[in-house]
């Protein structure tokens, strides 16, 4: 079955976007929400873009009663790490002062100091996610999500270097608070992190999307 909806694209404007639901498993192509396609070239701008669309969709899904989630990884405007994502579905990010940092997207990751749960709307005991991805970049470094992909979602070369940063610090505190090291983790980088997003928070199980769908 096709759902419609209306989210958020990249830089937070109204989008009809498609998923699909067969039993009780949503198949979620984040690039509906999330995807280069849903802004014009001018605008491309990995700095401000957001995955809070593709959060959206989830949380449809799950109050359509949804509890496992196929996400596809790939065709991204984004590298804000899935902060967005998370975002939509209630998580709340902090700055080193505790105070909330809203609209998370490339630029706010630097600023991410603590991770607060506290108000997440799905069950995730309940759900089970698995990302699709046929890339193996890690979150940071050489074959990280900025360096290897920004370029081609906008970003010049001190834009790419923010990123890194950002990716570097925030993976820092994703280290300490739950104690995942996603320099180590192949796929982590897809999306603009947003795979290693879903491997930290949603335990999800990172496949090759090419041999999930043979």
């Amino acid at each position: 079955e096709k759902v419609c909806l209306t989210v958020q694209d990249p830089l937070g404007r109204p989008t009809d976007a498609v998923y699909l639901v067969t039993g009780s498993t949503a198949v979620i192509e984040m690039a509906q929400a999330s995807g280069l396609t849903c802004i014009c070239p001018s605008e491309r701008n990995p700095l401000k873009t957001s995955t809070y669309g593709t959060g959206e969709m989830i949380l449809d899904a799950y109050s359509k009663g949804c509890r496992t989630f196929i996400i596809g990884l790939g065709g991204s405007a984004t590298n804000d790490a899935g902060c967005g994502m998370m975002e939509a579905l209630g998580w709340r990010f902090l700055d080193s002062n505790g105070q909330l940092i809203s609209r998370c997207c490339g630029e706010t990751l630097k600023s991410i100091a603590q991770v607060d749960s506290s108000s997440v709307k799905i069950d995730l005991s309940a759900c089970r996610f698995i990302a699709a991805c046929d890339v193996e970049a890690v979150f940071t470094g050489p074959a990280g999500a900025a360096r290897v992909f920004a370029a081609q979602k906008g970003a010049d070369k001190r834009m790419i270097e923010e990123l890194e940063t950002g990716m570097k610090s925030y993976e820092k505190v994703i280290l300490e608070q739950y104690g995942v090291n996603l320099s180590e983790v192949k796929g982590s980088g897809a999306a603009g992190g947003l795979g290693g997003c879903l491997h930290t928070f949603f335990n999800a199980e990172i496949k090759k999307g090419s041999e999930l769908i043979l």
